[in-house]
């Protein structure tokens, strides 16, 4: 058999693969997620932030940061209302404190901001798939350099990455 027509059939197996896997109720992406087959909208509640210690910005930049995960790795339309999937919540948690000290010192070598959403998910699709929960995590600094202030935005949108990727997978992945 010469090359191109290896290719050839190579390429009309590949199709027929995926084909088949058409009808089985979910369609999957290439970003790890699975959403239900009939699953189109999505709706974002804004989080209140309830946590102790309040950031003036955090409720505004995690929700944003909640509708562009889903809007960025699914095709799934954003709805104000009554979506398909529906994310609601509120910020419980959003704490600094010292992660390692200083040899010979009293003073933190690493300080840790932690952020904690409790996250209610209703599917209105595959309703099995409902959960509530918190999400919790962290990123280590130092203020040897600059004040917290001044790296607080920065690890905001870091933490706001990494819980939204939890949320997503956890809605979609059903890790």
């Amino acid at each position: 058999m010469n090359m191109a027509l290896a290719k050839r059939i190579s390429y009309i197996s590949l199709l027929l693969a995926l084909l088949s896997t058409q009808g089985c109720g979910i369609k999957y992406g290439f970003t790890g997620g699975s959403i239900p087959e009939g699953m189109k909208t999505y709706t974002v509640e804004f989080f209140e932030n309830t946590a102790p210690i309040v950031s003036p910005t955090l409720s505004q930049t995690f929700t944003e940061a909640l509708k562009e995960r889903i809007r960025s790795q699914s095709s799934l339309s954003q709805v104000t209302n009554d979506g398909d999937a529906i994310f609601e919540g509120r910020i419980t948690g959003y704490s600094i404190a010292p992660a390692a000290v200083e040899a010979g010192t009293d003073r933190a070598a690493l300080n840790r901001l932690s952020i904690t959403v409790n996250v209610k998910y209703t599917n209105n699709i595959k309703p099995e798939d409902n959960f509530e929960a918190p999400f919790t995590r962290f990123k280590d600094f130092s203020s040897a350099g600059s004040s917290i202030p001044a790296q607080e935005e920065a690890l905001i949108r870091d933490i706001n990455q990494m819980l939204t990727e939890d949320i997503y997978n956890r809605a979609f992945a059903n890790w």
